[in-house]
């Protein structure tokens, strides 16, 4: 659905040039939901504007929806939807008419439109919003009508820019099942990018990580938490005196990476945390070092990006 090969983007101005995106290469199959993921200024807005048209590479080669992105631009747009972060309905305007005009740019005719956006609007949750003007929708329902605008021309293929930044949690759980059921109801393969790591880790089938404008790890969500090296295990001790002792207790593990202390914590990966933390707890009971608490937790995709990037995505503000 998307075969980009060394795409590349070079903004040019009188202070000199900067690599926005740097020969990246990428691939999406029919029917997948992948999570495009990296900090602010990693490259990620121009490699999705370069993908919908919206921005001309500077070299490299993509296929889109099966057109040349660069030969046949009208084609791509024409076969995919493009659901922007910012939203694009007007707020006077009634929401069923706003479908309609979306359509007739399409070339598809009103009666056609009404009809696609009526059975859009029945599968969304929207039953009843079709004569409501768009300033009186919910956050929740604004988003699920730029979802509707982005498929009332049946593109195989949608792209969603932040689709739930600014979302209560109920509201972004709810368009969760409905970005799930583009790809299961609709058949319409998801390009997705966003700020939250739980939302990528739930909803997508694989995810690209870019930063410095270089694609660095693709995976699905469970490989790449895999490639973090092991578990996270933290220790809190009654007597921080005893960091040092229990910092060479824990440096013995086997396969024990990382291992440091943070005042009265001593932290360290290890492969397997759930079965080393047993005999840990011996050794350390055997020297007479008192704990407060013991954690062990598993790799998360904010560890990916620590890891890959020497940056965290969590909390970092959408662009």
């Amino acid at each position: 659905m998307i075969h980009a090969r060394a795409l590349a983007r070079t903004f040019r101005s009188r202070g000199g040039s900067v690599d926005a995106v740097r020969s990246v290469d990428l691939d999406v199959d029919a029917g997948e939901i992948v999570g495009f993921l990296g900090p602010n200024g990693a490259g990620k807005t121009t490699t999705l504007r370069m993908l919908t048209t919206l921005l001309a590479p500077t070299s490299g080669t993509a296929t889109v929806a099966g057109c040349d992105l660069l030969n046949n631009p009208v084609g791509v747009r024409r076969r995919i939807g493009y659901v922007a972060q910012g939203g694009v309905s007007y707020p006077e305007a009634r929401a069923g008419e706003e479908v309609v005009d979306q359509a007739r740019l399409y070339g598809i005719t009103p009666a056609q439109g009404r009809r696609r956006g009526q059975d859009l609007f029945a599968r969304l949750e929207l039953d009843g919003m079709w004569d409501r003007t768009c300033r009186t929708l919910s956050g929740g329902q604004r988003r699920r009508l730029d979802i509707a605008l982005g498929l009332v021309h049946s593109p195989g293929l949608v792209f969603l820019d932040e689709p739930t930044t600014g979302l209560d949690p109920q509201s972004r759980a709810n368009l969760w099942s409905h970005i799930r059921s583009l790809r299961d109801d609709f058949a319409v393969t998801v390009f997705l990018t966003t700020h939250y790591l739980d939302e990528a880790d739930a909803l997508c089938d694989r995810i690209l990580v870019i930063d410095d404008g270089r694609l660095v790890a693709a995976g699905t969500p469970d490989a790449l938490k895999r490639g973090v090296s092991g578990d996270a295990v933290t220790l809190t001790l009654g007597d921080r005196s005893r960091t040092a002792e229990a910092l060479v207790v824990v440096g013995g593990l086997d396969g024990a990476d990382g291992a440091a202390v943070d005042g009265a914590r001593v932290h360290v990966r290890v492969p397997h945390g759930g079965e080393a933390l047993p005999a840990l707890l011996r050794a350390l009971d055997g020297r007479g070092i008192a704990l407060e608490a013991a954690e062990v937790r598993r790799p998360t995709l904010d560890d990916v990006f620590l890891s890959l990037t020497g940056r965290s995505l969590r909390d970092m503000p959408a662009a």
